[in-house]
């Protein structure tokens, strides 16, 4: 079986909902096992039956296909928002409660109602009264879900982008902030600037840049 086979069995298996005849709110984060810039979350609401064959995890899908699916997404959804926390803030709070946090901000909002919250991974925190499911790997699984990944990934690469224009020593636009070998050489280089998130381990020697 070659690869284009097995991605369209993966994408046979993404499902329209959780729970037949209810508004479900899709959550995903991008970019929390980065050194710098914000976490970013998306929540997004989709049509009941909503079908995209191209619609996948963020990290599943090319840079070129993830900026088709992003229009498509944001043409095709009932509502959709994006959120971001602040490097300050994921060393204030730590980034696992930095990305419930940028979830809670995306549901926030939106301005459609829904009854039913879809989150990818294994921890959230609860908002408001709405019942919510974690699902490990849920971006592979529901379309929702997906699509969040897809626009919470592609708005943080675009502002990951802008901010390579004002530091461009690091080279964020090819990195995002993620710890690639040349990242960290840079930052080596360079020392940290305000975007890096200073709780990280931002070099292997484990250099203490907050002193």
């Amino acid at each position: 079986m070659d690869i284009k086979q097995r991605m369209s069995i993966f994408h046979f298996m993404l499902k329209s909902f959780y729970k037949k005849n209810q508004i479900e709110a899709g959550c995903d984060e991008a970019g929390r096992g980065c050194l710098a810039g914000p976490v970013f979350a998306a929540a997004v609401l989709l049509p009941p039956k909503y079908k995209n064959k191209l619609l996948n995890d963020s990290k599943q899908v090319n840079e070129a296909n993830r900026n088709i699916l992003r229009a498509q997404i944001e043409a095709d959804a009932i509502d959709f928002a994006v959120a971001q926390i602040s490097p300050a803030i994921i060393d204030e709070i730590n980034i696992l409660n930095a990305s419930i946090l940028g979830m809670h901000e995306a549901l926030n909002r939106l301005k459609a109602s829904f009854e039913f919250i879809l989150i990818d991974g294994n921890r959230f925190k609860p908002y408001k009264d709405i019942p919510h499911q974690c699902i490990v790997k849920g971006d592979s699984k529901f379309m929702s879900i997906a699509a969040a990944s897809i626009l919470a990934k592609t708005y943080r690469d675009e502002h990951m982008l802008a901010l390579h224009q004002v530091y461009p020593n690091y080279g964020w636009d090819k990195n995002m902030g993620y710890p690639t070998k040349g990242h960290r050489e840079a930052i080596k280089l360079h020392g940290p600037c305000k975007e890096y998130r200073m709780s990280f381990k931002l070099s292997p020697e484990g250099e203490d840049w907050a002193k």
